[in-house]
């Protein structure tokens, strides 16, 4: 393995993410039910990563970003399990799920997942080149690293950013969410995170998008919501809510829908013989991995053969989906296009209670995956690195990390008894379980589908956009508000280091949070 990738994927570097993934999968598990959040452990990997090869003989960054690639995946296929799977226990649980069906659906989201990233990567990455914060903040700690000056900066924001969070989380000194606004019988409530981490995510993905972000909290919360109260349109602020968030749901699935009809007539255009060639290579891999999870999934789970065939074209669609929200936004909400996912396939063909969830699971997983893979992609495009090794190391990680997810999930649901309780808590498979009756308003989603769609063709972010009607206030405001902050400090010295202070905020949050899942998990 080494040569003709300059050594970037090593045994000794397969080893030591090995070992790296055992651990923070089984912790992110842990997290992920305990916490309903999931913190992106990019930026961990990279300086555990950076700090094991660093002094080793021959060591390149190119090494160092296969081995945090290796290293992370497991932790989103823990998110993926752990965000949609406990729901079936908390709807029945008696239900049995067995060990080996767990395993299919991670393994197949986890192929899933790799597949379809590496069809969107020259897309997203070379053409759109999104900015992917924690991409970048893995970029800028491994340079960091090799220099001095930019070391101080980001190893001194990524040292605040951790204290703040150890504070924040673990010794409960500073609240995690402010209140700007308390509300009132028409406007919603207006929160601010108080996070460093998502501070970063707004400078780094700039202005524009954190805006039209924020637009989209605006409008939903603060518009909508009061002018539907006083003209009758909504009984209640609960009916608000309901109608602003599957309003958001159909704004990314509008950008979905969209994708793929922009897809199909490229398809069409296309008359490059060459291209043909090299195309049909990839498709006939693409197609022999889909036959295999396909058998898998026939095998090991409820899921029949029509729903795996439209399940799969559910799971393109929304990989891309993450793909894009991870690279324009930094946030991926996995379990959300596991519901929408679902729901599409229940309308067409319903399937068991157990088919419902082993799809979920799937959905979740590829997504998770998709989102890791993507940052560290995007990490590896700025290094350098060949993107053949940095995907044979994300699918090594990603089925290894399928394996231990699946056991850490047995484990914990063992030792803990059940989910939905006060120990594991497991919000968004609560979440899926709730949403499993169906969409909550139909003309809303609709409406949404339809905007999200035309926002698109326009080329407009209309899946950020809706991020801003689904997500909390508290999200979308701490995001525009880190945007502001190149605006404020743009005559400032501090500008020229914006993008080093923004990575180390996310860095140091990010390394807190696995750390504190780790010792919680032993506790």
């Amino acid at each position: 393995m080494k040569n003709c990738n300059e050594n970037s994927l090593t045994i000794r570097g397969i080893i030591i993410g090995l070992i790296g993934l055992v651990i923070i999968t089984a912790s992110s598990m842990y997290v992920a039910l305990r916490m309903g959040a999931l913190p992106w452990p990019t930026v961990f990997v990279t300086v555990i990563s950076m700090t094991v090869l660093g002094r080793a003989k021959n060591s390149t960054l190119k090494e160092i970003n296969c081995t945090h690639t290796l290293m992370s995946a497991g932790a989103m296929v823990s998110g993926g399990l752990a965000f949609t799977l406990p729901g079936l226990w908390m709807l029945d649980p008696s239900a049995e799920l067995s060990l080996i069906t767990i395993i299919a659906i991670a393994l197949v989201g986890a192929i899933l997942g790799t597949l379809f990233t590496s069809i969107y990567r020259p897309t997203m990455i070379e053409k759109e080149k999104l900015p992917y914060p924690m991409g970048e903040a893995s970029y800028n700690t491994l340079i960091a690293g090799r220099s001095g000056e930019g070391a101080k900066w980001i190893f001194s924001s990524m040292g605040f950013s951790a204290i703040f969070t150890y504070l924040r989380d673990s010794l409960a000194l500073i609240p995690a969410n402010l209140a700007l606004f308390g509300g009132s019988s028409l406007f919603p409530a207006l929160y601010i995170w108080v996070s460093p981490m998502a501070l970063g995510i707004g400078a780094i993905i700039g202005s524009t998008l954190a805006l039209v972000w924020a637009l989209g909290m605006v409008l939903g919360y603060y518009i909508i919501t009061p002018i539907g109260l006083v003209s009758g349109l909504f009984s209640s602020m609960a009916e608000a809510d309901i109608f602003r968030s599957n309003l958001g749901l159909g704004l990314m699935i509008g950008t979905g829908l969209a994708i793929a009809i922009k897809a199909i007539a490229n398809l069409i255009k296309r008359g490059n013989t060459k291209k043909r060639e090299v195309n049909r290579s990839k498709l006939m891999l693409s197609f022999a991995l889909c036959i295999l999870c396909a058998v898998i999934l026939l095998l090991f789970t409820d899921i029949p053969l029509f729903d795996i065939i439209l399940l799969i074209a559910g799971t393109y669609l929304a990989t891309y989906l993450s793909a894009m929200l991870t690279g324009q936004t930094g946030i991926n909400p996995m379990e959300v296009f596991a519901i929408i996912v679902l729901l599409f396939i229940s309308a067409i063909y319903r399937p068991s209670i157990a088919a419902c969830y082993a799809i979920a699971g799937v959905v979740a997983v590829a997504c998770g995956l998709t989102g890791d893979v993507m940052n560290d992609l995007k990490s590896g495009y700025l290094v350098g690195t060949p993107v053949r090794p940095q995907l044979i190391a994300e699918a090594i990680g990603g089925i290894v990390g399928a394996i231990i997810a699946a056991f850490s999930l047995v484990v914990l649901k063992n030792a803990f008894g059940s989910f939905g309780t006060e120990a594991l808590p497991a919000p968004q498979a609560a979440a899926v379980t709730a949403m499993l009756g169906g969409i909550g308003h139909i003309p809303a989603f609709v409406f949404g589908l339809v905007l999200g769609v035309v926002l698109y063709l326009l080329k407009l972010p209309a899946a950020t956009f809706g991020l801003g009607f689904y997500l909390s206030t508290s999200i979308s405001s701490i995001v525009a508000l880190g945007a502001l902050c190149p605006i404020i400090l743009k005559k400032t010295k501090i500008m020229d280091k914006m993008s080093l202070l923004s990575s180390g905020f996310l860095g140091g949050e990010g390394i807190t949070g696995v750390l504190i899942a780790i010792i919680s998990m032993f506790r």
